[in-house]
């Protein structure tokens, strides 16, 4: 059985798009909800148009006794580029109804206000709600994952990617230690969250299996199938007991200082952004997304090459 609906509405932003697509669409499987990013002209760069319509699709297969499982992918070329920093339908400055966190509405405020208040709901609050999902989680990755889609597919209980996936957290160029859902020691180590750090370059699905940020590296013909093969047979647990057991290691992640640490970063992560403003080349130390997409960066090498 496959159902086939497309979010558009949700409360207190208007969902028109430059694209002309529905910026969420949402189907079920035999069990299994798919969620995709819809933006693929803009290699579905998350605006909060997006994000808003990405948690209404969550909170649906949530309520959904039926769902078992929830696979969350993207249209097009790639998974995900990141947060919108310049796309037509950018709407950092448009106003909505916070779902993530109990704060004041960021339009209108100054300075560092403004972004403390954004982020904080957009960013990494949404992100911190959807890891709670009771339900499994799996990312399917293709083509890019950079920067805010790497907080996508880490919020996800499981990753699998295709061969041509690539993973980057470039935006230490802007002079920010990192995105916001600031989970790289723990998903990636120590040393190797500092070099993709340090250089902004990106690795491969195929490093990113050998360090156990993906579950599986499969070809991309075969991603689609393998995936929801996979969160089929997820979905013959009990789900109750599904539930426990992702909150079960949820816990031990948050015991190993992963909360707390995100806390700390994501004052730093503001910090960066107010000494950009200070000293007068703007919030994203003076990098834009052209900017960004043409800054130098190297894939590397995986160790069996």
């Amino acid at each position: 059985m496959m159902i086939r609906t497309a979010m558009r509405m949700t409360e207190g932003i208007d969902m028109d798009t430059p694209d002309g697509d529905d910026v969420v669409t949402y189907e079920v499987i035999t069990g299994v909800a798919l969620v995709t990013m819809n933006r693929p002209r803009y290699r579905n760069a998350q605006n909060s148009v997006m994000t808003y319509a990405l948690d209404a699709a969550f909170q649906r297969a949530v309520a959904d006794d039926d769902v078992k499982v929830i696979v969350l992918a993207g249209a097009g070329e790639h998974f995900s580029a990141g947060h919108d920093i310049g796309t037509p339908g950018r709407d950092h400055d448009v106003s909505y109804d916070n779902r993530a966190v109990l704060w004041w509405d960021h339009v209108d405020k100054p300075g560092g206000d403004q972004r403390f208040a954004r982020e904080m709901e957009v960013y990494l609050g949404m992100c911190r709600r959807w890891r709670e999902i009771p339900k499994p989680t799996i990312a399917m990755v293709h083509g890019a994952c950079v920067a805010g889609g790497l907080m996508l597919a880490w919020v996800c209980d499981l990753i699998v990617a295709a061969e041509d996936a690539f993973f980057s957290d470039p935006v230490v160029r802007m002079g920010i230690p990192g995105v916001e859902y600031f989970a790289h020691p723990w998903v990636l180590g120590p040393r190797f969250a500092k070099e993709i750090l340090y250089t902004g370059d990106r690795f491969s699905a195929r490093r990113a299996y050998e360090i156990g940020m993906v579950s599986r590296v499969i070809p991309r013909s075969q991603l689609r199938h393998e995936t929801l093969s996979l969160a089929t047979r997820i979905a013959t647990m009990p789900p109750f007991g599904l539930a426990l057991t992702k909150r079960a290691v949820n816990q031990c992640e948050d015991h190993m200082g992963l909360r707390n640490g995100m806390d700390a970063v994501f004052g730093l992560h503001h910090f960066a952004h107010a000494h950009n403003a200070e000293i007068g080349i703007g919030s994203l130390g003076g990098m834009d997304a052209k900017a960004m997409a043409a800054a130098p960066s190297h894939q590397e090498s995986t160790s069996d090459a």
